[in-house]
């Protein structure tokens, strides 16, 4: 009897063994099923919300490279306008010192001129002082000073000219008050009114213009 339950026993041992062991191993089994159900759901919730967050990330960056880029190129129009003002209101600064340049160039000699009309005044003064009968071979020393008088007055005429100051001697023409300077103002015969009769005092311009007005007389209606 105790051998058949022996023998009885050795066979049922390697099955008892491997039942044992699949008791032992099945409730970890269970247990790591237990969780990948569990967390199987749960895991592509999160690559899902992890792939939704990745889609509104990007627009979120997107709009925000939008707004900057708009506000740099609003900077960039700004300063871009404030260097184009610049350079205009540099250039008209130079354009005006450049032309201050030019006149101080040309009328630099102007109190310089105007002394010089002095002399000028004097020395035709002079020549028509003298007498024009009396500018004979028999007075060769009259005849010589008038003749250097006349010389000197076309040098500093010459001189003049050279230099940008022309002479005004309107005679017979219209009345200007930009040019001429009116000491009266008479009727004369054969005369239109408004136009110059007599001058006084020649008048002169510097490079176009008036240094010193002419005086002059002008006509006026009978």
């Amino acid at each position: 009897m105790a051998a058949v339950a022996q023998s009885v026993w050795g066979a049922l041992r390697p099955r008892y063994s491997l039942l044992s062991f699949s008791l032992r191993t099945s409730p970890r089994l269970l247990c790591i099923a237990t969780q990948q159900k569990n967390t199987g759901p749960n895991l592509e919730e999160d690559q899902s919300q992890s792939q939704n967050e990745q889609k509104v990330e990007p627009s979120s960056a997107e709009k925000f490279l939008t707004e900057e880029k708009a506000k740099l190129e609003e900077q960039l129009k700004e300063v871009t306008d404030k260097y184009k003002r610049a350079l205009a209101d540099a250039e008209n600064v130079r354009q005006r010192s450049q032309k201050l340049v030019e006149e101080a160039k040309l009328y630099g000699i102007q109190s310089f001129c105007k002394d010089l009309l002095e002399v000028a005044d004097i020395l035709e003064k002079a020549t028509e002082s003298v007498p024009k009968e009396e500018i004979k071979d028999e007075n060769p020393h009259l005849k010589s000073l008038y003749e250097g008088l006349v010389m000197t007055e076309v040098q500093i005429q010459k001189v003049f000219k050279k230099h940008g100051l022309l002479r005004l001697n309107p005679v017979g023409a219209k009345f200007d008050p930009y040019e001429h300077e009116a000491l009266f103002h008479a009727p004369m015969e054969g005369k239109e009114p408004g136009t110059i009769a007599l001058v006084s005092k020649i008048g002169y311009k510097l490079h176009g213009r008036t240094l010193r007005p002419a005086l002059v007389g002008v006509v006026k209606d009978a």
